[in-house]
């Protein structure tokens, strides 16, 4: 039997982790592995869950989706009052804690308050995230990284589909 040669084994080698890149890269935008388990305070079937967001924001929420950057109105929202849950309405943000980190997404150096939020490991992409979520409703708000500003020095990086603003 003749053994493959070199462009062919460059080849293979090249699909295989092209697909897995893909693979990698479609959890950006759905990420069931990442959502938080247990129970929690408002709870609904995924059908209600549909009926009650619609598609965008149940992927976002309840698939643990990613919109796309700079999609958001939320992201250059200035004025003061609270970023809610879209999924229960629990306040989570508040503007004073808000910044523009000019990733695309609101960005916050602190929830309202430690236990407005939950967070899980999420390894979706090939490498450890810290996924947020609601801690009312375990909806999936976004990832928590380490580059943020004082003091805090975290970044919550949140979907703005996830969130709804209510002015002061």
């Amino acid at each position: 039997m003749k053994s493959p040669d070199r462009r062919t084994v460059i080849s293979g080698t090249l699909a295989v982790a092209g697909a897995y890149g893909m693979i990698s890269l479609s959890g950006l935008f759905n990420n069931a592995n990442a959502r938080p388990s247990g129970t929690f305070k408002v709870n609904r079937t995924p059908e209600e869950w549909k009926r009650r967001l619609g598609a965008s924001r149940y992927r976002v929420l309840r698939q643990a989706g990613t919109e796309r950057a700079y999609s958001s109105p939320l992201d250059k929202e200035n004025r003061k009052g609270v970023f809610a849950c879209a999924g229960c309405n629990l306040g989570v943000y508040g503007s004073a804690a808000k910044y523009d980190s000019g990733t695309g997404w609101p960005s916050f150096w602190k929830p309202i308050a430690p236990d407005r939020i939950g967070t899980a490991r999420d390894y979706k992409i090939g490498y450890a995230r810290t996924e947020v979520h609601c801690a009312r409703c375990g909806g999936h708000l976004g990832h928590i990284f380490n580059d943020g500003p004082r003091p805090t020095g975290k970044r919550h990086c949140i979907n703005g589909l996830a969130l709804k603003f209510f002015p002061a």
